[in-house]
């Protein structure tokens, strides 16, 4: 389902490429240096969202073959089990054996997505070869993103239920294995409990997210912790100014978005951007890379 994503020997690559153009530092530590205008030139820092698995059993592995420390960003309400909302809906069309789905009253007309909605008010889809399959999971992801969470979860229930599987795909680090990524050396940070989009849901539950998801990972870790990322991370979209002051209230230090972009002495220490190595050829990584540095 995921044929663009990155395997072992493709992220091998990406990090052979990142260091023979930067200096790769331990997070924090390039955190701080940044804001006392004290980095090396081309400084660099890795960082990985919500916390799968195969962050600590693949890429960990790799990162530590080449020197490398990384920042892993953890949605700790999957800690113990269970998959985030747009997992569960890859996994739903992946493994189901049905070849037609219903999705009246799990979209609205708006998300444009209906193939042939009948006089009866279905919205039927036909399954096809997984390149199909990846498709219409891209479009549902995107149609429900933005809801209420409580929402999402109640329309990922229902394609699980019209696809026929049930929602027990966990592809999440335990608790354990969260540990144990810190004890290797590499920096952990927050990134909410149940990586909602802060702008689609109210101030109050906002704020427990956040704070909720440093005092859990403080517990498990019995240490500061230092940093976090935005769920989505788009600036205006997804978080406002109102999450930025809940992100310093909680105690983080510094925290990311996933606004494109070259951070500087001048950045805002809870708005620092980062770009992702999507690239297939090293030329056009450093191509990338200059024009997150220049600004275009």
């Amino acid at each position: 389902m995921f044929p663009s994503e990155p395997d072992a020997r493709r992220f091998d690559e990406m990090v052979r490429w990142i260091r023979s153009q930067f200096r790769v530092l331990e997070p924090v530590q390039a955190c701080e240096r940044l804001m006392a205008g004290t980095l090396p030139s081309r400084a660099a820092i890795i960082t990985f969202d919500d916390g799968y698995r195969d962050n600590l059993e693949v890429a960990t592995p790799i990162l530590e073959r080449h020197g490398v420390r990384a920042a892993f960003f953890i949605a700790t309400g999957y800690m113990e089990g269970g998959a985030m909302f747009n997992d569960r809906v890859f996994e739903a069309l992946r493994t189901t054996e049905r070849r037609e789905l219903d999705l009246a009253g799990l979209l609205t007309a708006e998300d444009k997505i209906a193939e042939r909605p009948d006089e009866e008010g279905a919205v039927v889809v036909r399954l096809g070869e997984f390149s199909q399959r990846r498709s219409l999971a891209e479009r549902l992801v995107l149609a429900i993103k933005h809801r209420p969470p409580e929402e999402r979860l109640d329309a990922v229930r229902a394609l699980e239920e019209q696809c026929g599987v049930q929602g027990s795909f966990d592809p999440m680090m335990s608790p354990e294995e969260v540990s144990a990524l810190a004890k290797q050396g590499m920096a952990i940070g927050g990134h909410t409990r149940t990586h909602p989009i802060l702008e689609s849901v109210p101030d109050p539950v906002a704020r427990d997210e956040i704070e909720g998801g440093r005092a859990d990972l403080r517990a498990l870790l019995r240490g500061e912790v230092d940093l976090f990322a935005y769920p989505n991370g788009r600036f205006g979209r997804d978080f406002s100014d109102r999450h930025r002051e809940m992100v310093e209230d909680a105690g983080y230090r510094f925290a990311f978005t996933t606004d494109p972009g070259a951070a500087t002495a001048r950045s805002d220490p809870r708005m620092l951007p980062r770009f992702t190595p999507w690239d297939r050829s090293h030329i056009r990584f450093g191509v990338r890379a200059l024009r997150n540095l220049s600004g275009d």
